[in-house]
């Protein structure tokens, strides 16, 4: 990861909780940034950008329209991920991750892949890739925590993409699951609330 916006300066991480953050398709770091006063300033928020060029933005890796993907991409960028989250971690109580749009895929993927690095995920207005590779290489010895937060409505994520992602997370994880009427494909402050409550009660308890 070249680019990366840190919540602390460096002096202030040491044993802190990390939570990773990953933003959606076709935006940057940034979006991600501008949610660091919203969670609770115990954490070390690190806001991540993606590796491949979306335009003048950025995502983690190529879409179209029905959320169709390259398996080799992703697995490309989820290794450049793990990559620098193994360089930072020792220096961090734990790791958490926080993705929106896509970058709630990339999550639940990395989770998927290391089902024993993180203490807790959260997934924004996004979706779990429906991948035959995954499923026959996951398994969870304790569900992990997962909290999804969305909007029934929202325009950008498929039906289909919702309903696999319902029933993986149902089935594979401890998931607090809430909906947010009329918030669309955004992330609001009532959400953001609810995701403070969540990573409170499963890393800082």
């Amino acid at each position: 990861m070249e680019t990366v916006v840190w919540s602390k300066p460096e002096n202030e991480r040491a044993g802190t909780p990390l939570l990773v953050m990953m933003h959606g398709y076709g935006t940057d770091e940034q979006r991600m940034a501008k949610l660091f006063p919203e969670l609770p300033e115990e954490f070390t928020c690190a806001a991540l950008r993606g590796p491949m060029v979306i335009g003048d933005d950025y995502g983690w890796f190529l879409l179209d329209y029905f959320l169709a993907n390259d398996f080799a991409d992703v697995i490309t960028a989820a290794n450049k991920v793990f990559a620098w989250i193994d360089s930072v971690k020792g220096n961090h109580s734990s790791v958490s991750l926080l993705g929106y749009s896509q970058g709630m895929a990339m999550a639940s993927t990395l989770l998927r892949l290391r089902p024993d690095g993180f203490k807790a995920t959260v997934g924004l207005s996004g979706f779990v890739l429906d991948n035959d590779l995954l499923a026959l290489s996951e398994s969870f010895d304790t569900p992990p925590p997962f909290f999804w937060g969305r909007d029934k409505a929202d325009p950008v994520i498929n039906e289909d993409a919702i309903e696999h992602t319902a029933a993986w997370l149902e089935q594979n994880t401890a998931l607090t699951a809430r909906t947010y009427p009329g918030m669309g494909h955004r992330i609001e402050a009532m959400e953001m609330a609810d995701v403070g409550t969540f990573l409170r009660h499963y890393v800082l308890r």
